[in-house]
């Protein structure tokens, strides 16, 4: 599988999201060509803020894993890693990470900021932005008008 064919399993997880009421999120971890985790956001049925869909899915992959340690794995994410997500991406070791729409007010992946930029940093993945971002973008902004629609 591509990127774009692991993006859509990311996209399937953001819908469902979506239909949960939640901002529609997703994301896949993919290792050795297999996708063995995922995540959809989660923070309402939670009440957690942690509940994103990155730490969903890296959370089910070390369960899987038996390891914190992702060095061998890429993350699909719908949208660009927020500042937690993206500093839970670098401690988790994560070889590459993947996303759809950027997110110029919040994303540390290149938008708002790149984590990537700060040289001190233990560990630097491989960062590929605009995947699907079309279909990405429909979801949230499709999400966020039916909601202001109930309002």
């Amino acid at each position: 599988m591509n990127d774009s064919e692991f993006m859509q399993l990311a996209l399937l997880e953001a819908a469902a999201a979506a239909a949960a009421g939640e901002v529609p999120i997703g994301a896949v971890v993919v290792k050795d060509g297999e996708v063995i985790a995922t995540g959809r956001n989660r923070v309402e049925e939670k009440h957690t803020v942690s509940a994103h869909a990155e730490f969903e899915a890296i959370h089910a992959a070390e369960k899987l894993l038996n390891d914190w340690r992702m060095s061998d794995c890429t993350i699909f994410v719908t949208k660009e890693p927020c500042p937690m997500c993206a500093g839970m991406l670098i401690n988790s070791r994560i070889k590459r990470i993947v996303f759809g729409v950027s997110d110029a007010a919040g994303g540390f992946c290149g938008g708002a900021f790149d984590i990537n930029s700060v040289p001190g940093l233990l560990w630097h993945p491989d960062v590929t932005g605009g995947v699907c971002a079309d279909e990405a973008l429909e979801l949230i902004r499709t999400f966020f008008r039916e909601r202001r629609k109930k309002q």
